[in-house]
């Protein structure tokens, strides 16, 4: 099940009920339909969008509304039961609780835990819940059914009268009411060591073993990957038994540590120096060697104990291959790996498109969605709504582009997830570029270890582009003319190199109340190389409510009308205008003419 959980209220009347039932959903977020709710986490306008885009990406859906609601608007996303998001719907007065989609991947359970705190009754209507009061295909947090395929007929038995018998510890299966008979030929076993299951056998894995790792600085993948399942194999524990990969916050930046977690599909979590060393009387292994490079007695050992906790044991001591090393931990329960340690830092710069919603892609508003902290300018920050409950905004002034961004590192290298907001794409005159600077210059190990990832964005010349025509349908380049950090003969250089090689040209920051002359300098330039009737676009505000977006040519453009927020593009000698729009073609035309009379 999903851990992203939204409570979807269509009328005012059912926000106290999803607030109470936030209370017991960690983690969930109240969304409200706009002109109806006031006071929700997120707000939406279109409930049909809102619920698919949901269902899209994967979000447990909690619908305080009429059942048949949920069912007409989610009908066509329905394609794959085992891929699916849970949905639930929720009377408006609370007085029962449906689990629609999702019942054997935890859709059941939520509901009891939602008609739980309402004091409800929870209509949970799958066989196997209904009689037994679980599902052997969704077990608890932290176990795995190794053998899916065999479920169903293993199920069908049991629904035709048959027993089963249960074979070493699950607690959560012998709490449960399935019929038990010891001398059952239907068997469900809770192991950790491999094990294929069949027709009449179930095989359960706990994940309470935590892998402890460590390496020299550039590692293969290949080489840790190899050493883990060849040590893993010699200790005849299964692979879905791991329930993190752990290892010292220096190495939260190597590649192979975190290509091995993905590789197992579990948490890559990492520990401080002091943390390991204070295990350092339970390891089998200690080594002063280690201590002298890193800090510590032991990494791989370490990492393994400080994941399993107090009670932990280590079952495979430190194994070497030439550049790395493993150990194995068990826990005394079953172990949430994504709870211990703290991630590797992670900042997504994230592009919000130059203002119009429906151009803000989907990965941007999941990043956001996602993030712990959002940092930006302020007036950014206020394009953004959707956002999950508890989130933390960071607002600064113009100007402060580089406090902005420190500040967004800093958070990172705690381990929070912190997205960085700006306009248009992060990476054209944005905050992407300056982001990988200050990781270069600032001195600080957990900021140069921290993930930068960059979202994309529509850029405003792009968005111009797209309302004017096709301008940029051939070699394009785009130039500010703001020399606050770039000195205006490289600028003008620029702009000569531009002219003689015949691009078109998106200017940027094309003129603001005091600095005139740079655009008059810049038409001069262009104008000395290409006709006086040259299309020219003059964006304002592109993508806002305020937009206005028009043709005119070199000849014809009023200087005096262009300020911060207008955004020029000026076409080559090759761009035309038809009617009212403009384009740039890239020769189809000459070459169909040639090979015509070829």
């Amino acid at each position: 099940m999903s851990e992203r959980i939204a409570i979807v209220v269509l009328t005012a009347g059912g926000l106290e009920i999803a607030r109470r039932i936030e209370t017991v959903l960690n983690g969930a977020e109240v969304h409200g339909l706009a002109h109806r709710v006031t006071g929700a986490d997120v707000e939406f306008e279109a409930t049909g969008e809102h619920l698919r885009g949901l269902f899209r990406d994967g979000t447990v859906i909690v619908g305080v509304c009429a059942a048949g609601v949920l069912i007409r608007i989610l009908a066509g996303e329905l394609h794959d039961k085992r891929e699916e998001p849970g949905v639930i719907a929720v009377a408006e007065n609370g007085s029962s609780v449906v689990p629609l989609l999702g019942g054997h991947r935890g859709a059941n359970e939520l509901a009891r835990t939602v008609a739980d705190s309402l004091d409800a009754v929870a209509a949970v209507t799958t066989a196997s819940d209904s009689r037994w009061q679980l599902a052997l295909d969704d077990p608890p947090p932290g176990w795995t059914l190794a053998n899916p395929q065999h479920h169903a007929g293993f199920v069908a038995r049991l629904m035709a009268g048959e027993s089963c018998r249960i074979d070493g510890q699950a607690s959560w299966l012998k709490s449960s009411d399935l019929p038990i008979d010891p001398t059952s030929r239907l068997r469900l076993v809770a192991t950790t060591h491999p094990m294929r299951g069949d027709e009449e056998t179930l095989v359960f894995h706990p994940a309470c073993f935590a892998l402890g790792v460590g390496c020299e600085r550039n590692t293969s993948s290949e080489e840790l990957a190899s050493l883990v399942v060849e040590t893993l194999a010699e200790a005849d524990i299964d692979l879905r038994c791991i329930a993190g990969v752990f290892s010292v916050d220096l190495k939260a930046d190597e590649p192979a540590v975190h290509t091995l977690s993905k590789t197992l599909d579990v948490p890559c979590r990492f520990f401080g120096v002091p943390v390991l060393e204070a295990v350092t009387p339970r390891l089998a292994t200690p080594s002063t060697v280690v201590f002298k490079e890193v800090g510590c007695h032991g990494v791989a050992e370490a990492a393994a104990l400080a994941a399993a906790g107090r009670e932990g044991r280590l079952v495979v001591e430190k194994t070497k291959s030439a550049r790395a090393t493993c150990a194995v931990a068990q826990a005394s329960s079953v172990l949430r790996g994504s709870e211990q340690g703290r991630a590797r830092g992670k900042l997504t710069v994230v592009g919000l498109g130059p203002g119009r919603n429906d151009w803000r892609t989907p990965a941007a508003v999941q990043a956001i969605r996602e993030a712990k902290h959002l940092v930006g300018y302020q007036g950014y920050l206020e394009q953004v709504v959707t956002h999950r409950a508890g989130q933390v905004r960071h607002s600064f002034p113009l100007g402060e582009e580089t406090e902005r961004v420190d500040h967004a590192l800093e958070l990172a290298a705690e381990g929070q997830p912190v997205v960085l907001v700006c306009s248009g794409d992060p990476g054209v005159y944005a905050m992407a570029s300056l982001a990988f600077e200050r990781v270069e210059l600032r001195d600080d190990p957990g900021i140069k270890r921290c993930e930068v990832v960059i979202v994309p964005g529509v850029s405003a010349m792009h968005g111009a582009a797209a309302v004017a025509g096709a301008p940029l349908g051939h070699d394009f380049c785009a130039i500010s003319l703001s020399d606050l950090l770039t000195p205006w003969a490289v600028i003008e250089r620029r702009l000569q190199a531009a002219a003689v090689g015949d691009f078109v040209v998106a200017l940027y920051n094309p003129a603001s109340g005091k600095r005139r002359q740079g655009l008059a300098k810049a038409m001069d330039i262009l104008a000395a190389h290409r006709p006086p009737g040259t299309p020219v676009i003059v964006a304002r505000h592109v993508g806002r409510d305020e937009e206005r977006i028009e043709a005119t040519t070199l000849e014809q453009l009023d200087q005096d009308r262009i300020d911060m927020m207008t955004l020029l593009i000026v076409g080559s000698s090759q761009t035309k205008r038809l009617d009212e729009r403009v384009y740039t073609p890239r020769g189809y035309a000459i070459k169909s003419t040639t090979e015509q009379y070829a």
